[in-house]
């Protein structure tokens, strides 16, 4: 056999080997071939093919694997249990950038299932690796790099803690300095993962320069971008007063509410969230996003959007109203309440009603003032009916009670009390009869309307235990009346005429 015989023996074997890595790489791009091919023993084969000599086989091999591993934790697992980790991040240090990108690519899709998962690919070293690719020229190493370490750090604090320990927050931040705007979006969404878990990690983020760079990310164009920019900054403004001021400081308001404006929905959700974030802290907090416009542009968002969108704002508005009176008077004068109202009447997830509810005690629950405007919005029977309804959640029921006895406990406006007086349970009950009879003793108009509404009538109807509480607002307004109209209107009443027209004897 010639030279040139034997050598071409071992071209053919090699074009094999690639022709049968490319191939499994497509075949593991459909997933309906995946259970075929994990049945014929695929991870074996593929694994002596990481080790391989040729480079591109060495390459499309990893692509392969990490497209079985991307598609469910059961082939990840399988990647795992085939000991192929180790071999991979072992190469990571000395291999060319195509094959960097091709396994950071396997890490990532094996990290993205579980924290079980993710603790595999530390064990193995895979974080040192990662980080090391974070020092890179090649800005596609980075990219796939900071996926993957982003698929990590999502699941717990202690994954993100090993990710920190790593170093890779400094060199997740020099990301932002790069052209590549797809670099830009995963690094603030990998630093969002790392500030979320706990104000440790966030102020990680923050000693590393992370919320300047943030700050003028803000004004770029780019959508995606702007979406993790604003998750990146609410992860750390969540944590504590002193982080959410050191987001403010960065200048970022009024220049955010202006993306409110943007086609983009979660843009502006991110945005709103952002904002709920500051403002729970402190009324301080809360005032200086007021004082920039920060109310009525939540309350045009609401009208604007449906569903979870709308969460971030309706808890945003409840924030802020339970700091103080004129914060919740800012909220009432913006014409918050009619939008709140809105969305408890047009939302059907029991989590967004119950946020909602929440929400209007908070701005009803100060004085009668701000009870009046819940009132004059039809909230208070629109509270009884939640609380009331079986098949509302027991957080739902739970919150609409609790916001309807906060703000029944300052209402002083009787006409919307009044539907109260009707089908309510006795819990309820007395808390409404208190306020008629805080009001009626000192309102002559109000006596006159309570008589003529049928309020009267139905008070007598009422049926309490002698000497409840209950029994004593009864007996405290029927004292506002002459003693023949509380007579008139009892339910008794026409037999007792009846029994003395039957007894009276005419001259």
């Amino acid at each position: 056999m010639s030279q040139r015989q034997i050598i071409q023996v071992f071209e053919e074997y090699q074009k094999s080997r690639f022709k049968f890595a490319q191939t499994v790489a497509d075949l593991a791009a459909r997933p309906q071939n995946l259970d075929m091919l994990q049945k014929a023993g695929v991870m074996s084969m593929l694994r002596p093919l990481m080790l391989d000599a040729v480079p591109s086989i060495q390459q499309t091999a990893a692509l392969a694997l990490g497209r079985l591993a991307d598609h469910s934790d059961d082939l990840a697992e399988a990647v795992v249990n085939a000991d192929i980790l180790p071999e991979l991040v072992h190469s990571l240090a000395t291999q060319n950038r195509f094959y960097k990108k091709a396994a950071a690519f396997v890490l990532r899709a094996v990290a993205k299932h579980s924290p079980e998962l993710s603790q595999a690919v530390v064990a193995c070293g895979g974080v040192d690796a990662l980080v090391g690719c974070l020092e890179e020229f090649d800005p596609g190493v980075k990219e796939a790099a900071v996926w993957a370490l982003g698929c990590i750090t999502r699941h717990n604090a202690s994954l993100c803690q090993s990710v920190v320990d790593a170093g890779a927050v400094p060199l997740l931040v020099l990301c932002f300095l790069e052209p590549e705007m797809a670099l830009k979006r995963i690094a603030a969404s990998t630093l969002s993962d790392i500030a979320k878990h706990t104000p440790e990690l966030a102020q990680t983020v923050v000693d590393n320069g992370a919320i300047a760079h943030l700050a003028q990310m803000i004004l770029n164009p780019d959508a995606k971008l702007k979406r993790q920019v604003f998750s990146a900054l609410s992860q750390i403004s969540k944590h504590s007063e002193s982080l959410a001021e050191m987001v403010i400081e960065a200048e970022i308001f009024p220049a955010a509410l202006a993306c409110l404006k943007e086609p983009d929905e979660y843009v502006k959700k991110n945005v709103v969230t952002l904002m709920r974030e500051v403002v729970k802290h402190t009324p301080e907090l809360s005032h200086m996003i007021v004082s920039c416009g920060g109310i009525g542009v939540v309350i045009d968002y609401l009208g604007n959007c449906y569903g979870n969108l709308r969460l971030p704002g309706i808890m945003m508005l409840g924030y802020v109203a339970a700091h103080s009176e004129n914060l919740a008077m800012a909220v009432i004068l913006s014409k918050g309440v009619p939008q709140l109202a809105l969305c408890l009447s047009e939302e059907q997830e029991p989590h967004i009603k119950a946020a909602t509810a929440w929400s209007i005690g908070q701005i009803g629950h100060h004085t009668p003032e701000h009870a009046k405007a819940v009132a004059t919005s039809d909230l208070l029977t629109k509270l009884m009916e939640l609380y009331m309804d079986a098949s509302s959640s027991e957080d739902l029921q739970a919150k609409s009670k609790k916001a309807l006895k906060s703000i029944l406990q300052k209402c002083t406006y009787l006409p919307g009390l009044e539907p109260l007086l009707y089908d309510v349970p006795g819990n309820i009950l007395k808390h409404v009869v208190c306020q008629f009879s805080k009001v009626l003793p000192h309102d002559s108009k109000a006596r006159r309307l309570f008589v003529t509404s049928g309020g009267l009538k139905k008070l007598q109807e009422i049926e309490a235990k002698p000497g409840s509480p209950l029994q004593e607002h009864i007996n405290a307004i029927n004292s506002c009346f002459p003693e023949e109209i509380v007579r008139y209107y009892s339910p008794n009443y026409s037999e007792v005429l009846l029994e003395r027209l039957e007894s009276f004897q005419p001259a």
